[in-house]
């Protein structure tokens, strides 16, 4: 009996190396689609690299932390993590503050310091949501019961799209749909609510004139294959080239300068050309051992809060990992979306190490 108890209490430990070996791997594949471009542009294959590898650090200083910090504890910052989020969204728009790169401004800067509140927001909405929902779950059943939840999402949304960032709104509103579906809400409630943002869908597509060129792009990237749709296209000869076994690790062709955002966004479909179809199948396979790990963390939580908190903080890593691939593959329209705990970029990578170390806790006091 002392021994199933011991267990217990060190928590889900194989989480934590999948999470650990995932931010690895991710730095050898982000060195790997990156060092010719690096040394193009900054002298210094070892670029990108090296930024991910501070991440790394970062992010395990931050996932250690949250290992340990008692995940009830977070119930009570839902408010502050709300507010925090809307300021550092909304600092974007500061002039002298927001950074811009292609057209899109999505960061704030402090010298050589960028973050990318987006990355925070979706973490943030999480936790509001489940210690809300754990506090009132019996109003979930009718609409004004979840209208906090769904107006926090709504708000992030829109300050979101307008930076624009389309593929993180649509992970925040798939999250939130998500997160409403397992408080218990019934069906007329959820359907009152699906209905409305499944009409905003189309609608945010045919307001930005760039969203409706992707969208063509998509349907026949060829028909601008040297615009709209190449991006997509430089993608599908990377994944093709890679066949069943890849053309091994470093010897991908497409990194040349001819995949854009090969180190951040499509590098998958890098990973795809070097380490092929197997290569891909085996990563998924690691991505879905971290989604099970949390949905049975969330499952044998003992209580609601624990429960939500997890459930959401998985779905949020399940969603980006989804839509990314679907991007690559082109099975959905293209847009900008790291792969968590992959791609190049250190807000993402440390806070979702971060959320990784909410899971353990959760575990381990359960």
């Amino acid at each position: 009996m002392n021994t199933v108890k011991n267990d217990k209490r060190a928590g889900d430990i194989p989480l934590l190396i999948c999470v650990v070996l995932m931010a690895a791997f991710g730095c050898v594949m982000i060195y790997s689609a990156s060092y010719y471009t690096a040394q193009v542009q900054y002298g210094d294959k070892f670029y990108f690299v090296k930024k991910q590898l501070i991440g790394l650090a970062l992010g395990a200083v931050a996932m250690a932390g949250t290992c340990f910090l008692p995940y009830k504890k977070l119930e009570k910052l839902k408010y502050p993590a709300v507010i925090v989020a809307v300021i550092l969204l909304a600092l974007v728009f500061v002039p002298g503050v927001g950074v811009t790169n292609y057209g899109a401004t999505r960061w704030i800067g402090f010298g050589s310091f960028t973050l990318q509140p987006s990355e925070i927001a979706k973490y943030a909405f999480a936790l509001f949501a489940a210690a809300y929902f754990s506090k009132n779950y019996k109003k979930v059943k009718t609409v004004r019961g979840v209208l906090p939840v769904l107006g926090v999402g709504i708000l992030f949304c829109i300050l979101i799209i307008i930076e624009p960032n389309m593929s993180i709104t649509m992970c925040v509103g798939l999250l939130m749909l998500a997160v409403i579906f397992l408080s218990g809400t019934n069906l007329k409630t959820f359907i009152i609510i699906l209905v409305p943002l499944a009409i905003a869908v189309p609608v945010l597509i045919i307001l930005e004139p760039y969203r409706l060129q992707r969208l063509s792009a998509f349907i026949d990237p060829w028909a601008s294959p040297k615009d709209e749709g190449y991006q997509l296209i430089q993608s599908l000869y990377a994944l093709g080239n890679g066949g069943f076994f890849g053309v091994g690790l470093f010897n991908s062709t497409q990194k040349y300068r001819f995949l854009p955002f090969a180190e951040s966004d499509f590098i998958l479909a890098i990973m795809g050309e070097e380490l092929g179809f197997i290569g891909l199948l085996i990563f998924f396979a690691a991505c879905g051992f971290i989604i099970w790990r949390g949905f049975k963390i969330a499952r044998n939580c003992k209580d609601r809060f624990g429960f939500l908190l997890a459930a959401g903080f998985t779905l949020v890593y399940g969603i980006q990992v989804a839509i990314n691939a679907l991007v690559v593959s082109g099975a959905i329209p293209p847009t900008g979306l790291p792969l968590p705990l992959v791609s190049s970029g250190n807000t993402s990578l440390i806070i979702t190490m971060a959320s990784m170390g909410v899971l353990y806790n959760v575990s381990r006091q359960n």
